[in-house]
């Protein structure tokens, strides 16, 4: 498509052919040849510049609501013997749409990398595409653009919460229990791996890990001693009447989970009346996770009563349950009491 610059090429050039045209100047239908040439050389050139780039575009990486994540694109010339030149590419995330420029040529053989730093503003599935590849090159005259469907939509999590925890509350005390709960021991099931610290216990090394990772790596075992926990979220509509209330209540539970996790107290998750799913290894966490990001809120079955809560827990004490605290806040409950809110 023509540019600003390029309409006012080409009304320059109806005037001097039309002049040309009615004075059979040679001159005139000289200027007209050069003006005429201009426009063909730009398109011709427009066309090899974008002709043998080639994009890819690197979105992945833990999406949070609230936080940016960067995307990238890697640009490569493919061309034997032409650099690129002034490549311009359209990015939307959602709403969002912002614009990039390639600031310095792209020699033959060569490659570059782009950034964007977009914001997810809520939770859920968020579209990311590279709309459009364009060039002004050489002279301005035209803008080649190239339609591009390269993209994907990525899930955002929750966003991450402040919330208070009641010390005067069991939640956060060291209870002793009587069977193996999921936290970093010498005994028990198997947990995760990592790097080896100092001090580790040399029949703990990963040895197959270690030799394919290239450092030591060692086994993280359950061991008995402290009391799990078992964290349930409600999807009831009548529990659940504000909007902004649930989503505060979504990014408490993924917060809560993952707080949890690291101590070792993570123990089920659940969702309404479901089966609880044993928490082991990130992997369980961050399937429960995906599943709060993708949540609405449910009207309740009518054909069945729904089970009550303390039949989702593991032990009736060590249920972490989240309910409306007044008229905008969130609540953990424990025992009838608040754990944490936020």
């Amino acid at each position: 498509m023509p540019t600003i610059t390029g309409m006012l090429l080409i009304a320059v050039s109806i005037g001097i052919g039309t002049a040309a045209y009615n004075t059979a100047n040679n001159i005139l239908f000289i200027t007209l040849s050069l003006l005429l040439s201009c426009l063909i050389l730009s398109g011709v050139l427009s066309w090899l510049n974008l002709r043998a780039v080639t994009w890819r575009l690197h979105y992945g990486g833990l999406w949070r609501a609230g936080q940016s994540q960067v995307i990238a694109l890697e640009l490569r010339n493919n061309n034997a013997l032409l650099p690129t030149y002034g490549l311009w590419f359209d990015l939307a995330a959602g709403a969002d749409e912002q614009r990039r420029y390639l600031e310095l040529r792209l020699d033959p053989g060569a490659a570059t990398r782009l950034e964007w730093s977009v914001r997810a503003p809520r939770r859920g599935l968020l579209a990311v595409r590279l709309r459009a590849v364009g060039s002004l090159f050489p002279f301005g005259f035209l803008r080649k653009s190239v339609a591009s469907g390269l993209g994907a939509e990525v899930l955002v999590w929750p966003a991450v919460v402040e919330y208070r925890r009641h010390e005067e509350s069991v939640a956060w005390r060291v209870v002793r229990s009587q069977g193996p709960v999921n936290r970093i021991g010498q005994e028990g099931d198997l947990l995760a791996l990592r790097r080896y610290a100092p001090g580790d216990a040399p029949r703990t090394v990963h040895w197959k890990a270690s030799a394919r990772l290239r450092h030591l790596m060692v086994r993280q075992f359950s061991a008995e001693g402290m009391e799990g926990f078992a964290l349930q979220m409600d999807t009831d509509k009548a529990v659940w009447p504000r909007s902004d209330q649930f989503e505060l209540a979504l990014s408490l539970a993924a917060t809560l989970a993952e707080d949890l996790f690291r101590l070792g107290r993570l123990q089920t998750v659940a969702i309404d009346g479901e089966t609880p799913h044993r928490v082991r290894r990130w992997s369980d966490l961050q399937y429960f996770i995906d599943r709060l990001a993708r949540l609405e809120t449910s009207e309740p079955p009518k054909s069945a009563a729904r089970p009550p809560l303390a039949a989702a827990s593991v032990g009736g004490r060590r249920l972490l349950h989240l309910q409306p605290l007044g008229p905008r806040g969130v609540a953990a409950m424990l025992d009838g009491k608040p754990a944490a809110s936020a």
